[in-house]
């Protein structure tokens, strides 16, 4: 029999469960339950009143452990451990049980199954529940510092942000100059401050402030330790190592432009070119443009190329910003030769936000768009007279087929991933289906990696414009510096445990671990696994492979895992 004092708590979370599970019933099954103190049901658990009502029967009842039945702990896994903390119960001393996601909504065709399946999920959790060790977090101290890898406009505004909070940081930049693809940029929309300007300012205060290393030619090489105390390397102009001890690192290593294939869209032909050499025209023209010596009357644009490619190639994304880009290039264009021609051939606009004021403006200053099917392209080709011939099929115009004789084709090309294969083996970042590293939740946690302590901003983790990627860099400096002006960080004690005395070095666990948390040390005489307690994930994927079983996860311990087995095979009659 446990020895535990167990409060059940069952939500109707508004009907979304109590529609499918006969909740009431559940709780009458698992009221008798080893353990059992309290089983009550409740139309929201979340509620002020219900987390009260909980609060009041751990202290009056004397509870050790809690089980809530509710939906996803993604939710409120932290709501009931608060709960808990605040009742003075241990928070590990909770289980989270999810019968909506994995029951109600699952099973409403079924009811009487659904009913079933709660019942047994929750004597699991209970058996869980029932073998819980009251478990603290890992307490680590933090270094006031930062290494900002990438100094393009992200990477500039982040270490500024870092600056001015107090944290040092340490800012390598690959390239030979700071400022990315923005330096290179003429006007920018809605601000028509030039790129290369706001760069100017940026690396104005970066070097007013004492507290920001900057370096060039410069590449992060080597990383230890974990969050909030890392010690890094960065090898300079390719030869002097320099180590650093940092308790964050911010990653802002920026995007490379698609480049087309020889042939692609006509690109390799003379008078075709992609969007950023065009913008690069286009900025550097005094009045009307001239390529290789001859006026440009007729521009051609053509939208989506190397994005938004059919299911199985490698840039299904849409990059977002290209039809912003290259409206915006059209309008900078009509401000210097307002008698130019141009042509936009789209699949579809995607100008969100204010970009659509500059949709509206280019069309009443006479550009044209035209849409033309993703399987039916424009052809590219050059006529007799010199000119590059472009062939399209009109869908605004029920198809119509229309030829354009342009001066310039401008291949309007999106973001891909830079090529960072050494960072990503170094900072072992994750990398998404897309190529770009990939962020813990797009919407919840927008900048967070799976490694603790190691965030991402800017469009290393996608295409961005200038603005978004400022933003994105802001909140990687709220993240980092909300830990390390903390001092110190808690991480989760549900950490894998070696058993020294059953222990005998082979490395298998070692070789399984994907976060390198696994290494050895010495016990009484012999080599033993050991885990760094501030690195490791608790993913469990070291435990299967000991072929002594000396490993276990806290939390979820082989007596845990096994109870919740029995319990969700015993008998529902």
């Amino acid at each position: 029999m446990s020895n535990k004092k167990i409060g059940v708590y069952i939500c109707h979370c508004g009907g979304n469960i109590s529609d499918y599970v006969d909740v009431e019933k559940v709780r009458e099954a698992v009221a008798g339950e080893p353990g059992v103190e309290v089983a009550k049901t409740a139309m929201f658990t979340c509620s002020d009143a219900t987390q009260q009502e909980m609060l009041e029967d751990i202290r009056e009842k004397n509870l050790d452990g809690l089980v809530v039945a509710s939906c996803s702990p993604k939710l409120h896994l932290f709501t009931f451990r608060g709960v808990a903390k605040r009742a003075g119960l241990n928070p590990y001393q909770y289980t989270q049980v999810n019968v909506r996601e994995q029951c109600s909504w699952t099973h409403t065709d079924d009811p009487a199954g659904a009913t079933e399946k709660a019942i047994r999920l929750i004597r699991a959790g209970i058996a869980r529940t029932n073998l819980t060790e009251p478990l603290e977090p890992i307490v680590v101290n933090t270094v006031p510092a930062v290494l900002v890898v990438g100094a393009g406009i992200a990477g500039l505004r982040a270490a500024v942000g870092l600056a001015d909070l107090g944290l040092s940081v340490w800012l390598v930049e690959k390239a030979a100059s700071p400022g990315g693809w923005v330096a290179g940029f003429g006007k920018m929309y809605p601000y028509d401050r030039s790129g290369s300007d706001l760069i100017s300012q940026l690396t104005a205060e970066v070097k007013k402030r004492n507290n920001i290393t900057l370096f060039t030619n410069a590449e992060l090489v080597e990383k230890s330790g974990s969050i909030g105390d890392f010690n890094v390397v960065i090898r300079v102009n390719g030869g002097e190592e320099i180590k650093a001890n940092v308790g964050a690192v911010i990653v802002a290593a920026g995007f490379d432009a698609y480049q087309p294939g020889d042939g692609e869209y006509g690109y390799g032909t003379d008078g075709v070119l992609t969007l950023p050499e065009f913008k690069a025209l286009v900025d550097s023209s005094d009045g009307r443009l001239m390529y290789q010596g001859r006026e440009v009357k007729d521009v051609v644009y053509i939208y989506c190329v190397g994005s938004r490619q059919p299911e199985g190639e490698d840039r299904t994304y849409c990059s977002r910003y290209c039809c912003n880009a290259a409206v915006h290039a059209a309008l900078t264009a009509l401000e210097k030769d307002p008698g130019l021609h141009q042509f936009h051939l789209f699949r579809d606009i995607r100008t969100y936000g204010k970009f659509e004021l500059l949709y509206n403006q280019s069309r009443e200053m006479g550009v044209r768009y035209l849409k033309f099917d993703e399987n039916e392209p424009p052809v590219v080709e050059k006529d007799a007279a010199g000119k590059v011939k472009v062939t399209v099929k009109d869908l605004l115009t029920y198809s119509e087929e229309v030829e354009i004789r342009a001066d310039l084709v401008v291949l309007v090309t999106g973001m891909v991933p830079r090529e960072n294969s050494g960072l990503t083996d170094v900072l072992k970042l994750p990398v998404g289906r897309d190529g770009f590293f990939n962020e813990i939740h797009p919407k919840l946690r927008p900048v967070e990696t799976v490694v603790d302590g190691v965030f991402i901003c800017g469009t290393c983790q996608g295409p961005k414009n200038s603005a978004e990627s400022v933003a994105s860099a802001l909140a990687a400096v709220t993240q980092s510096a909300s830990i390390l002006k903390k001092g110190y960080v808690e991480l989760e004690p549900l950490i894998a445990a070696v058993n020294p005395e059953l222990c005998q070095w082979c490395g298998e666990c070692a070789q399984s671990c994907p976060y390198t948390a696994i290494g050895k040390e010495q016990y009484q005489g012999r080599e033993v696994a050991a885990v760094n307690r501030a690195v490791c994930k608790g993913c469990g994927g070291c435990a299967p492979v000991c072929p002594r079983n000396a490993i276990d996860l806290k939390g979820y311990t082989d007596a845990q895992v096994r109870s919740m087995i029995d319990a969700f095979l015993k008998e529902t009659g």
